[in-house]
């Protein structure tokens, strides 16, 4: 495995609907660094095995796609709440990735050994050498162990239910309270319980519960703690 220099990585980790990519852009825009969120490469992927047809219990399929697919992260180029241009095969996909068929299969692809391990070099290889915010689920446990500063945000399930069910509201989508809990529910097991790179804090990782806060407190909490570290 290739060497990489991730000691100014911010790692940002948790559970779906934990605020990690409101929190990341946020941060990154405050500290003038790039932004790097790996969920978009399995939602990513995830799509194009739904508008292909691909059976998403065949792994040998879904990791066929995955080492095919071109998939670039670029820096937003339209003012409409993204963080990034999700491009997949040259197509912007930033919003079609976030939709309900997406979120409902995301976690069957990316418990996929094969589908990750094809997408892991592709992460590493961004975050080498630069200063940047990577979200995801697994960044400071395998994707970056050596991030110079690894967060883990967290939230009850009950919040971060009603978040994602309110931000559903605003795109239109047309879903009850309880569904997106329930979601949410099966969502965190499925990716606490699965035998490649499971959702965990590292061991090392500072743990922000974010009920009640805002996002300018948790980005001002986690700007000070990235600071202090860099200027050590």
């Amino acid at each position: 495995m290739a060497k990489h220099d991730h000691r100014r990585v911010i790692a940002l980790d948790g559970p779906a609907a934990a605020g990690k990519t409101t929190v990341a852009r946020e941060l990154a825009d405050l500290m003038g660094i790039l932004l790097f969120d790996t969920g978009s490469l399995y939602r990513s992927v995830t799509l194009k095995a739904l508008r292909k047809g691909v059976d998403l219990d065949d792994e040998k399929e879904v990791a066929k796609i995955a080492r095919k697919a071109k998939i670039k992260l670029k820096k937003a180029s339209i003012d409409d709440g993204r963080s990034a241009d999700v491009l997949l095969d040259g197509d912007d996909v930033t919003w079609e990735i976030r939709q309900p068929d997406v979120d409902a299969n995301v976690s069957k692809v990316a418990a996929y050994p094969t589908v990750r391990e094809a997408l892991l070099e592709v992460q590493r290889d961004n975050a080498d050498g630069n200063a940047v915010v990577m979200v995801g689920r697994d960044i400071g446990t395998v994707v970056a162990p050596e991030a110079g500063t690894k967060i883990y945000l967290d939230a009850t399930v009950e919040e971060r239910a009603r978040r994602r069910y309110q931000d559903m509201r605003r795109q239109g989508e047309d879903m009850d309270y309880v569904t997106v809990l329930d979601e949410l529910r099966e969502r965190d097991f499925k990716d606490s319980t699965r035998a490649t790179a499971p959702l965990r804090a590292a061991d090392d990782a500072i743990r922000i519960k974010t009920d009640g806060l805002d996002v300018e407190e948790i980005v001002g909490m986690i700007e000070k703690i990235v600071r202090e570290r860099w200027a050590e």
